[in-house]
């Protein structure tokens, strides 16, 4: 058993496979893949299961995350605090062929090919106090439109109200016409926060965005990228009838101290690769 388990965690099959499979294992050790199997689970192994991962290289990592938590956790008075990103490239895919509808032991069905009818770029912008969403679709994200998306939150809050706004290090967030305007004084009640590199996890609207797509644009067809946010717009909207704010739960203490675990297991198999 001790061999089965040594080989799952440290050692792929001769074939150029990335990793075993019961069948294969059971052979090398002239056991059922049964055995292997009841092996795998008494021990938790699944060495088909892989979990995607990036640790922030960000120098101002951790004052970035203090920041952004800072806000999610207590908001600033007289305040709107927003969490913005792109969601860009959204396809409007159509299949080849009709679907066929569900019925009684059967799910409906869609071609598994598809054509393009173009893409859009999805931004949105999530009131974290309320969960309402604003958004809008563009042909691109360059620095006017994000000049443009951001003009449209201004029109939205109050004016005695502050803006804050949550997004990433995108070039276009940091261009030269959204740069402009936010130094006129009559932009002083803005704020805008950026996140560490790669940690797109921090920032909320990336939930909706989840959830936007795996409601409304998987697994179903568009002709057209009008009908494409078409889509998008009633979804948005119905969601703005009944939001459902994200609450943030993790504090910077517990998020620096799963990074720092993180950055030394990765230190670990640097430095063991390097010796080999």
């Amino acid at each position: 058993m001790e061999a089965i388990v040594h080989n799952t965690l440290h050692t792929v099959p001769d074939d150029g496979s990335t990793c075993w499979s019961t069948r294969s294992l059971g052979a090398k050790h002239g056991v059922g893949k049964d055995t292997v199997q009841r092996i795998w689970k008494a021990r938790n192994l699944r060495p088909w299961q892989v979990d995607t991962f990036k640790l922030s290289n960000d120098k101002d990592f951790e004052a970035k995350l203090v920041d952004v938590v800072g806000l999610y956790l207590d908001p600033p008075e007289r305040a709107v605090v927003f969490s913005f990103d792109e969601k860009t490239q959204c396809q409007a895919l159509d299949r080849t062929q009709p679907s066929l509808p569900i019925k009684p032991g059967r799910g409906r069905t869609m071609t598994h090919d598809y054509k393009r009818n173009g893409t859009v770029d999805l931004f949105a912008a999530m009131n974290i106090a309320t969960g309402e969403v604003l958004h809008d679709t563009k042909r691109r994200h360059a620095g006017a439109d994000v000049l443009a998306f951001f003009k449209w939150i201004d029109m939205h809050v109050p004016r005695e109200l502050d803006v804050h706004v949550v997004l990433d290090n995108l070039s276009a967030h940091k261009s030269e016409p959204v740069r402009t305007w936010l130094a006129d004084p009559k932009r002083a009640r803005w704020h805008l926060h950026f996140t560490p590199t790669s940690a797109s996890w921090l920032n909320l609207i990336e939930g909706w965005f989840s959830v936007l797509t795996r409601k409304a644009l998987k697994n179903t067809s568009f002709t057209s990228t009008r009908q494409l946010e078409a889509a998008i717009d009633v979804w948005a909207s119905h969601w703005n009838n009944d939001p459902q704010p994200f609450v943030w739960t993790k504090t910077v203490d517990d998020i620096i101290t799963k990074v720092k675990r993180g950055r030394a297991t990765l230190d670990r198999v640097t430095e063991s690769a390097t010796h080999h």
